[in-house]
């Protein structure tokens, strides 16, 4: 699964009407380029594949040679929500994934969002639990190799403690879902377009 697949139509439809440039600047703000390793190419490459599939519509703009504005369609929509739900229920050993459904939780209800995180957390607490049952039994006479099985339990911990906080988070009422506000941040076509000149751009 591609963390910018997820993350440009996530932007095209924050926006509900985009072009490069404009999704770029989105990504940039969020520092996407490093934790996603999301590059100037990888944007437009996935912009143009989304159209061929018919995830995107676009449209060439003739007063503006070059550029073309992008929006989601209906399949689009179910792709990105798809996207999203997999993300953040299925762990991965990829911090990039995690980050880019982060970045869109509030693109779901806050029910669903719980729903999702408590998949989540019983996969993580499922994996401490191979490994502990792992590290009491692997290394033979290389006793240390008992040392990897524990790095991978701890890990899950660890992600394991930080779901349970962000469950505990969105059952209190921390951040702003979809359904609880015309302009959410979740809501399709809500972001406001930045001020600067970037209509110029493609």
């Amino acid at each position: 699964m591609s963390a910018t697949r997820l993350l440009v139509l996530g932007v095209v439809r924050g926006y509900g009407r985009a072009h490069g440039y404009l999704v770029r600047h989105e990504l940039v703000s969020w520092g996407a380029q490093d934790w996603a390793n999301v590059k100037w190419g990888s944007i437009y490459h996935a912009l143009r594949q989304l159209a061929k599939e018919g995830l995107l519509s676009s449209t060439e703009i003739a007063q503006w040679p070059g550029r073309v504005d992008y929006e989601i369609t209906e399949r689009g929509d179910e792709e990105f929500l798809r996207l999203l739900r997999d993300a953040l229920a299925r762990p991965e050993h990829r911090p990039d994934m995690l980050g880019a459904a982060l970045v869109l939780l509030p693109a779901l209800p806050r029910a669903e969002a719980v729903a999702l995180l408590r998949e989540r957390l019983d996969a993580l607490e499922a994996e401490r639990d191979a490994a502990e049952a792992d590290a009491g039994r692997s290394g033979g006479d290389a006793v240390h190799l008992r040392e990897l099985p524990r790095l991978w339990a701890h890990a899950a911990e660890t992600g394991a403690a930080w779901t349970r906080g962000l469950i505990e988070r969105l059952e209190r009422g921390d951040y702003t879902m979809a359904g609880e506000g015309e302009r959410a941040f979740g809501t399709p076509g809500s972001w406001p377009v930045p001020s600067a000149p970037l209509h110029t751009c493609p």
